[in-house]
């Protein structure tokens, strides 16, 4: 007869954390960002702390942009952070089965999918002018959100030069996605400039 395993309890606490700048906030939510209902607090702290942890290297997470932000941080006070951020809505926490997961609230999944569009659109930006696409298969099955939130900033740019890039895209993307983009391809036709 197998034993039922007891669920992995936590604790918030804040320590003599009262508040976090809106920078502070963005970087801890994009480095939660690849740990959402797979990672908990712990290992957060871990990205953020830049530490050289097995899993955080087995995992690729050392590539998280957040990576080392708090490397002048005890991990405790790192981990005060993350319960500053749970407690104030911007992360939640879920089980799965017995561990506790994070997920980000309404609130954090709203400026993390800003933050993530617009490192997204940087990182198009870099690569326009050459012939290499092969950005566009980072897109793929992303959240549909943040790639909607993504199309629309690369309209706002009115930036023509991105439309070979957007046609590569294109071909590769879902029925939704694709409507989007041809939506955009036809704005920067008619409206945009080449800069």
């Amino acid at each position: 007869m197998s034993r039922k395993k007891a669920i992995v309890r936590y604790e918030l606490n804040c320590g003599d954390v009262r508040n976090l700048t809106d920078e502070e906030i963005k970087v801890i939510l994009r480095a939660a960002d690849p740990l959402i209902t797979v990672g908990g607090r712990s290992m957060l702290a871990r990205i953020l702390k830049g530490s050289k942890d097995k899993k955080v290297l087995e995992h690729g997470l050392e590539q998280c942009p957040a990576y080392g932000y708090y490397g002048d941080l005890t991990l405790q006070e790192i981990t005060h952070r993350i319960d500053w951020m749970i407690k104030n809505n911007y992360l939640e926490i879920e089980y799965d089965y017995r561990l506790p997961m994070l997920v980000f609230s309404e609130k954090g999944w709203e400026i993390e999918r800003e933050t993530h569009a617009e490192e997204l659109l940087q990182k198009l930006t870099s690569v326009l002018g050459g012939k290499d696409y092969s950005f566009v298969q980072e897109l793929k099955d992303r959240n549909r959100e943040m790639i909607l939130l993504l199309i629309e900033k690369i309209r706002q740019t009115g930036n023509a030069r991105v439309i070979p890039f957007l046609k590569a895209w294109k071909e590769i993307e879902c029925k939704k996605v694709q409507a989007e983009i041809q939506r955009v391809i036809d704005y920067l036709v008619k409206e945009g400039t080449i800069f």
